[in-house]
């Protein structure tokens, strides 16, 4: 018997939601029925596109209707907590863009909120379903690695600011809208692909460093307002032994990164480009694998790589409840800590432990 299909109402109607309306169309199981937009041009273009019927400029007349079971938020930053928060308050599950907030009192408000209404609260976080974070899963899993112990995450771009380095809006470079710069932008997908794998640890001590050095076009500078970081580095240290270092830069003046990459006592593992590496006696291995053959085994044999290959597929599968939701509200907050330690840490001038940021956690979210 076939299950009816989750209905989805989308709160903005921008560059990331086209992405996030062209992967529902493709989902059997999901039907888009309202979009919102303060834009009522871009809302009633992509409901056009899709074929949907609903539209509005004021997103509580979407939250309002009752034939919606989930709601998308494809906002700014600052935005995700006022729309998360008033779209649980209205009985509808939450799918929310990365990073969780702005800050982590507001993304601790969402995930509190979404256990009090009993609702379902998922983030975009991509990372988490491609096909090297599920061949390092089953390493790990496998025990092939031992004891885990240190990480890396790393993101990388030469010169690749939003809208400064010519894509995307000012509203990406300004901290009253995004809050952030790399790190929110971009390390969120790389710090919570490394807090998954290692089965996100309690954080107890963060220090970090951010910049913004690399010059950039005078005129877009001064038009953009750009007033968020370039580069941020940090290093956590987490309950026990284990430790992170993170490197996040939308632009510096290198060729590269070597990716992403946590060890283990017994072997480890690169992300992006994959290699696995351990010793066998005398003889120091290193691996490559065909992760497209996996891919399809774990589609084919395995059955589930549907479920676990893309963030809203599984989502939807989670909803129809075909499968445990994967924790990502929680690894998105914990993400938010260490972001938020590494703007502490810089603002302080030294290392700052977690229960500091917490206290000094102050609300970003914009009024909607």
């Amino acid at each position: 018997m076939s299950k009816a299909p989750i209905r989805i109402g989308i709160i903005g109607c921008g560059q990331i939601a086209q992405h996030h309306m062209s992967t529902y169309a493709k989902i059997p199981d999901a039907k888009m029925v309202g979009f919102a937009d303060i834009s009522e041009e871009a809302a009633k273009r992509s409901a056009e596109e899709y074929g949907v019927e609903f539209t509005t400029t004021n997103f509580r007349e979407l939250l309002a209707r009752e034939d919606i079971d989930a709601i998308d938020v494809c906002l700014h930053n600052n935005f995700h907590n006022p729309a998360t928060l008033a779209a649980l308050e209205a009985g509808k599950h939450v799918y929310c863009e990365k990073p969780m907030a702005g800050s982590y009192v507001d993304a601790k408000a969402m995930l509190d909120t979404a256990a009090k209404v009993g609702k379902n609260l998922h983030i975009q976080l991509s990372t988490l379903y491609s096909n090297g974070t599920r061949a390092a899963k089953d390493l790990i899993d496998a025990g092939e690695l031992g004891e885990l112990y240190h990480a890396r995450s790393t993101g990388f771009r030469r010169r690749g600011r939003p809208y400064v380095d010519g894509y995307g809006t000012p509203s990406f470079v300004q901290k009253r809208n995004s809050a952030g710069g790399a790190l929110y932008d971009m390390g969120v997908y790389h710090i919570s692909q490394m807090l998954y794998l290692l089965d996100n640890p309690k954080v107890e001590r963060i220090t970090g460093k951010t910049y913004q050095k690399v010059g950039m076009d005078a005129k877009r500078q001064e038009i953009s307002g750009y007033d968020v970081e370039e580069l941020g580095m940090g290093f956590v240290r987490f309950e026990g032994e284990t430790t992170l270092d993170i490197i996040e830069a939308w632009a510096i003046n290198l060729d590269s990164f070597e990716g992403s990459y946590l060890v283990g006592s017994k072997g480890g593992v690169r992300l992006d480009p994959f290699g696995y590496f351990h010793s066998a006696g005398d003889l120091d291995m290193n691996a490559t694998a065909n992760l497209g053959s996996a891919r399809s085994r774990w589609d084919s044999v395995k059955g589930d790589g549907g479920y676990y290959g893309d963030s809203q597929r599984h989502w939807i599968a989670a909803l129809q409840g075909e499968i445990p939701l994967l924790p990502t509200k929680d690894i998105a907050l914990n993400t938010m800590l260490i972001s938020e330690g590494i703007y502490l840490s810089q603002k302080l001038n030294r290392e700052v432990t977690a229960d500091e940021v917490r206290a000094a956690s102050i609300s970003t979210a914009a009024k909607m």
